[in-house]
């Protein structure tokens, strides 16, 4: 065993082996991003030799040029940026609304309404039956039904129902006795600290919109209402040769194309995570604990 440092602690055979794994789990998360960016700004003739490999070759910004020429891309990212922002606060307004209740021990049928969110866990009506109902309701190529069929998780209903009891009942109490409502309770006492827990769950909800596909290709007919990630499975899944209303092949390969869209299309992700991520883990602990 040999002491760490200043800190007196010991570096042991178990740390070894977490390091090596730790880094082995890194290295393969971060090379296929490396490689991404790679193609995306290499020069044609390197990428036709595969001769890219984690870093570009004859500096290229041909592909993200066509993409701000090209109106699809462009206005395939506005709607996954409005579905997105739309339906995450749509999500934590909901959420928020319905775990206040179910954390209330005197609220009537608790132990039903807690039985039937949980089962939705396990049994799910299926694709043919939403459609229906979102068809009849007139929603069908519309923003609402990106948005409103999956307006609360169960998973995320549980962590913060969960984080609301843990949360001192003396201030509800106090409020209470103030002449209160109990909108005023959540509005203004409630969810104003459940900052941490709303920003693990909106991180949950943000990523679920982004890269949403599957029900958008459901819902949606027109290709102008597609988002982001429906035009990038066209443009992964679909013969390159289909592809010339994206891509001039005279000057960029479909792989640039294809890398530099991905590549834009983790932008948001990777500025956005950074900061949620303290509220993350600590929303998480907090709504496991009671006190």
């Amino acid at each position: 065993m040999v002491k760490g440092g200043a800190f007196g602690q010991r570096f042991t055979l178990f740390d070894a082996v977490l390091a090596v794994i730790l880094s082995l789990v890194a290295i393969v998360t971060v090379y296929p991003v490396l490689y991404i960016v790679a193609v995306s700004f290499s020069d044609t003739a390197y990428i036709v030799q595969n001769k890219v490999f984690l870093w570009p070759k004859g500096f290229n910004l041909d592909a993200y040029k066509q993409i701000l020429e090209n109106p699809r891309i462009p206005r395939a990212y506005w709607n996954t940026i409005l579905y997105t922002g739309l339906g995450t606060f749509i999500n934590l307004l909901m959420t928020a609304v319905a775990a206040y209740p179910l954390s209330r021990p005197g609220f009537f049928g608790r132990k039903f309404f807690m039985i039937a969110i949980v089962l939705t866990m396990f049994l799910n009506g299926g694709i043919i039956p939403a459609y229906l109902i979102v068809q009849k309701l007139h929603m069908i190529d519309t923003i609402w039904a990106i948005v409103l069929p999956n307006a609360i998780w169960t998973v995320e209903l549980l962590i913060l129902k969960s984080f609301y009891e843990s949360m001192s009942g003396s201030l509800r109490e106090s409020a209470l006795i103030d002449g209160a409502s109990e909108y005023r309770i959540l509005f203004q006492i409630v969810i104003p600290l459940s900052k941490p827990a709303l920003a693990s769950i909106g991180l949950f909800y943000f990523m679920g919109h982004w890269n949403s596909f599957f029900i958008p290709m459901i819902y949606l007919n027109d290709a102008k209402l597609y988002p982001l990630q429906v035009v990038l499975r066209d443009m992964l899944f679909f013969d390159t040769a289909k592809e010339t209303s994206l891509i001039d092949k005279s000057t960029i390969t479909p792989q640039s194309m294809k890398n530099a869209t991905i590549f834009i299309s983790m932008i948001p992700v990777l500025l956005i995570y950074p900061f949620a991520q303290k509220y993350f883990a600590k929303g998480i602990m907090l709504g496991s604990e009671k006190g």
